[in-house]
């Protein structure tokens, strides 16, 4: 597959780049190693230091309430039971780890199916290599407007760190950057458009 290379200005340069088939264009992409892929990199980012409090954590006094029979009523224990207001908490949730392991060939499979998904739907624009002199966000601003991507979710990809680059964006909610080689699953799907620089797509043509 080839795609037309624009400069900043919204301008068609005339050159084109060639994206490798085997990573934008496989022949069987597997959604199911798209779902593991995406489940794994959204519970890895979960804290899970959540608690709550049971009844031998609760504060209260431990007397019993009533007599065990003849109250008329279901038998009580102390003012910390579960059935009470402001009693402790049956079978709350506890501090636990939600990472999982995920074999790497899945993970391959996963971010190739990914970006051939994108390529399929033409969601992927390819960008001529820039820098700017000095951080300035509305510098980049007007790059997405000359692109057409004003208000629209979009992932820049560049070949390695830029900081003029990154300070110029990372204020603006509709837009993330990050490097060709930490490129994940998540990330190609969780935009509109990825907009992938020159030198990138070199990057990304010998992914594994």
């Amino acid at each position: 597959m080839e795609l037309a290379v624009y400069n900043i200005k919204g301008e068609d340069t005339g050159r084109k780049v060639t994206l490798n088939d085997a990573v934008f264009g496989i022949a069987e992409p597997n959604e199911h190693a798209v779902y593991l892929d995406v489940k794994q990199h959204l519970a890895n980012r979960r804290q899970g230091t959540h608690k709550a409090k049971e009844r031998s954590e609760v504060s209260g006094s431990t007397r019993k309430l009533g007599r065990q029979k003849g109250g008329g009523g279901a038998r009580h224990g102390d003012i910390n039971s579960p059935l009470l207001h402001g009693g402790g908490r049956v079978f709350g949730p506890r501090p636990r780890n939600y990472s999982f392991k995920l074999n790497k060939k899945v993970k391959s499979l996963a971010r190739r199916s990914a970006l051939t998904f994108k390529a399929q739907q033409g969601q992927i624009l390819v960008l001529e290599d820039f820098n700017f002199d000095a951080p300035k966000t509305k510098d980049f601003v007007n790059i997405t407007k000359n692109l057409k991507l004003e208000g629209i979710k979009i992932v820049l990809v560049l070949p390695d760190q830029n900081k003029n680059v990154y300070l110029s964006a990372r204020n603006l909610p509709t837009t993330q950057i990050v490097t060709a080689c930490d490129i994940n699953t998540y990330r190609v799907l969780d935009n509109r458009v990825l907009v992938v620089t020159e030198k990138s797509v070199e990057i990304l043509n010998n992914i594994k």
